[in-house]
């Protein structure tokens, strides 16, 4: 597994307490076990909420608008040689500034 050294900032009392419990070997590890924890609790917090907002009748109601949205972007100019004759016709003699 590749890694990174990184530089943290800690509050004095957490970077003791850190120190004075977990071994010099070990630190990196714990480190990277302990984020990885709570990387694991927010994602499965999002997880949840998710699905309480899926369960919600408001929340559903805006999805069933958004479905009926057509994925399809209409081309207004799409008949646009069909259209120049409404618009005016190409001038053959284009005005000249001086």
């Amino acid at each position: 597994m590749a890694t990174r050294k990184m530089t943290f900032t800690l509050p004095d009392d957490l970077a003791d307490r850190f120190v004075k419990k977990v071994a010099v070997r070990n630190r990196s590890h714990y480190l990277a076990e302990a984020l990885a924890q709570k990387l694991q609790e927010r994602d499965r917090q999002l997880v949840r909420a998710c699905e309480v907002a899926n369960r919600d009748p408001e929340v559903q109601a805006i999805e069933k608008e958004f479905d009926a949205i057509s994925e399809e972007i209409p081309r207004p100019w799409s008949d646009a040689k069909a259209r120049r004759g409404m618009v005016g016709a190409p001038r053959s003699n284009p005005r000249v500034r001086d």
